[in-house]
């Protein structure tokens, strides 16, 4: 692809502009669509699922006099990039928002912007140059499809535009959304399909992964005369001045970054999201929805972590109403009913309660609120609840039947359940202590199980074998059966918890083994390199994927819990935390320059280099790097 300025990023990775109610912008550096997910405008019609493509994105060019230069590129199936050349991409930066400066040949510049805006989850973008005729053309490409789904050539697209002006708006497919495009532009229509768009992540993935998107016409700007403004919403309403409309929403988004600091605090900001019941946070993009595992994790990291208290006791409020049964749903799918097959989710809330009463800025009504849901939840699971959920005569919490996930390993084939983990889980433990210790604070019926839950562990637990833990106990729900497997949730005995459940040379042995055997850069192995059962590599068909996803692939995320465990067993010191900031932290902190750009992936390869994999925005990630950031910074001892 020629050589790269110093101010390019790779041209694969990925930017991200979301819309606090589920719908976002994202694509790449080199303006290639890759995912079928990338799009300029996918909007959340039921916040923050039914998520629809509308506009998937733009084929753009620049003519100047007799020269043409193209300021987008597209993949097309078999294996051909349009252009054949790379973009003339002199500098890029995706803050405040993704910006692009082109090169035409005479050396003039041609700034692109694209920002959302939080508030209306429109998108908008921006074209500037000092350069007379100069001539911008822009072909929107559109779908009208579900996020998920992809289009092929149909005649049923309706390409009829609704015309006042530079604004244009189209209703691809009756009772879908429409699609308007407010520009100070002008307007030609020319309608036309552009074929066999090839998505390599897709393709990658193992997934359908070429489609059609229609082109209902052309607009033009002379750049010469001004910027070039292009709106996109949805909607069918036009009767609005692009060009201030698009001013006041970059104005307001520099205003509001302005106030924030911290850039870790701003790429925080686009998990948080609003739903019909209230305030929650979305797992990760482009794919997640809003997990509670996910949300009650991320929102220690995302929320507390960078001081948005109200934020976080508004998400936690708003889950309270979803107790059945002692539980909290795994996650709300895309219109369907909550699914309540987690046995961690409701625990990992309890501790988060437990972090955001910490605060001491909870109000009276709040805290009885939140302490309520807390005491439903544990009386649930003492006295059973739903997948074998219940509390064992050792005060243990067992879990688990047959063709059911319940913990945060939780791939599935078909019937297929990858790490079933049936019996009593190590870090399920952890947590039911924890949430016991937490709820004695205010009610003493739980302080003598959790004391039971602590003496049974340390029975249990440890594995002569290894110096670790065993992963699960009486597994199977068969007594005395262990699963040995040496995997990365015994961390929680030590931190990423409220209490530890080990101290002194038991927590040094399983922090020993747990650093040899599962520690990568770029997070903590999900089993060590020495099992049979180990995958080095996270990719390929879903079958591959999910057969990985537990077996080796390494998660950012457990860095916050490692850390945490790291810094209690060799003592929370200056110089521990200085050595912590450098063997742990800094890998992280290069991770924000990878893949999708200021955020931190899902997954990444066990084996070196590690390449990141999965989601490339996701919310634990990023919220467990926020807390390694805090636990290590320097302060007074």
């Amino acid at each position: 692809m020629g050589t790269e300025s110093p101010d390019v990023p790779n041209r694969a990775h990925e930017w991200l502009q979301a819309d606090a109610r589920g719908g976002y912008a994202s694509g790449t550096v080199g303006t290639m669509r890759t995912r079928r997910y990338h799009a300029l405008l996918l909007t959340s019609t039921t916040p923050p699922t039914g998520r629809m493509v509308l506009v998937n994105g733009i084929e753009a060019w620049i003519d100047v006099g007799a020269h043409r230069v193209p300021l987008s590129r597209q993949f097309y199936a078999p294996a051909t990039l349009t252009p054949g050349e790379a973009l003339p991409i002199q500098a890029f930066t995706p803050t405040p928002w993704p910006a692009w400066v082109f090169a035409l040949p005479d050396g003039t510049q041609i700034t692109q912007e694209i920002l959302v805006d939080p508030v209306a989850g429109d998108t908008a973008l921006r074209w500037r140059a000092a350069c007379l005729g100069a001539m911008l053309h822009v072909r929107p490409l559109l779908s009208g499809r579900d996020y998920h789904t992809l289009m092929r050539e149909n005649p049923n697209f309706d390409f009829r535009p609704i015309i006042a002006g530079g604004n244009v708006a189209w209703r691809p497919y009756a009772g879908l959304p429409a699609a308007a495009c407010l520009t100070n532009g002008a307007y030609r229509h020319d309608p036309c399909w552009y074929r066999q768009f090839l998505y390599t992540e897709e393709q990658a993935r193992g997934l359908d992964c070429i489609e059609d998107l229609a082109s209902p016409g052309v607009f033009t700007w002379d750049l010469g005369a001004g910027e070039a403004v292009m709106l996109l919403r949805e909607g069918d309403g036009l009767a609005v001045r692009a060009t201030p409309a698009a001013d006041r929403i970059f104005a307001a988004e520099a205003a509001r970054r302005a106030g924030i600091a911290d850039q870790l605090a701003v790429s925080a900001q686009a998990y948080r999201v609003d739903r019909a019941s209230g305030t929650s946070i979305v797992a990760g993009y482009p794919w997640f929805t809003d997990w509670g595992r996910d949300t009650f994790i991320a929102l220690r990291g995302l929320l507390l972590g960078t001081g948005q208290i109200k934020q976080a006791e508004s998400v936690l409020l708003a889950w309270c109403g979803h107790v059945s049964e002692g539980m909290l749903p795994n996650r709300f799918g895309d219109g369907d009913a909550p699914e309540y097959n987690t046995v961690d989710a409701s625990l990992w809330f309890v501790v988060a309660v437990h972090d955001l009463l910490a605060t001491g800025v909870v109000g009276p009504g709040s805290q009885a609120t939140l302490r309520d849901a807390v005491e439903a939840i544990l009386e649930g699971h003492a006295r059973g609840t739903r997948f074998g959920i219940a509390m064992a005569p050792d005060g243990l919490l067992r879990a688990g039947v047959q063709g059911q996930q319940l913990t945060w390993m939780d791939a599935k084939v078909g019937d297929w359940v990858v790490t079933p983990r049936i019996g009593k889980p190590v870090e399920i433990q952890a947590l039911w202590y924890n949430a016991l210790r937490i709820a004695g604070a205010w009610n003493p019926h739980w302080v003598g199980a959790a004391a039971q839950v602590l003496a049974s562990f340390r029975s249990a637990f440890p594995d002569a074998q290894t110096g670790g833990l065993v992963d699960v106990a009486d597994a199977g729900h068969v007594a005395g059966a262990r699963d040995q497997a040496i995997r990365p949730n015994q961390i929680f005995a030590l931190g990423g918890l409220p209490f530890a459940l080990l101290a002194g040379q038991q927590a040094a042995d399983v922090l020993r083994l747990v650093e040899a055997e599962l520690l990568t850069p770029v997070g903590l192995r999900t089993l060590s390199p020495a099992d049979p059962a180990y995958r080095p590599h996270y990719g390929g068909s879903p079958l591959e994927r999910d057969g990985a996803y537990h077996q080796g692939t390494a998660w950012p995320w457990l860095m916050g819990p490692f850390v945490q465990a790291w810094l209690r067993v060799r003592g929370d010191t200056a110089e521990n935390r200085a050595q912590a900031r450098e063997k742990f932290l800094a890998p992280l902190l290069a991770h924000l320059h990878v893949a999708g750009l200021g955020h931190v992936s899902e997954v990444a390869d066990g084996d070196a280099p590690h390449r990141p994999g999965g989601c490339p925005f996701q919310a634990w990630s990023l919220g467990e790097l926020i807390r390694v950031r805090n636990m290590t910074a320097e302060q007074a001892d």
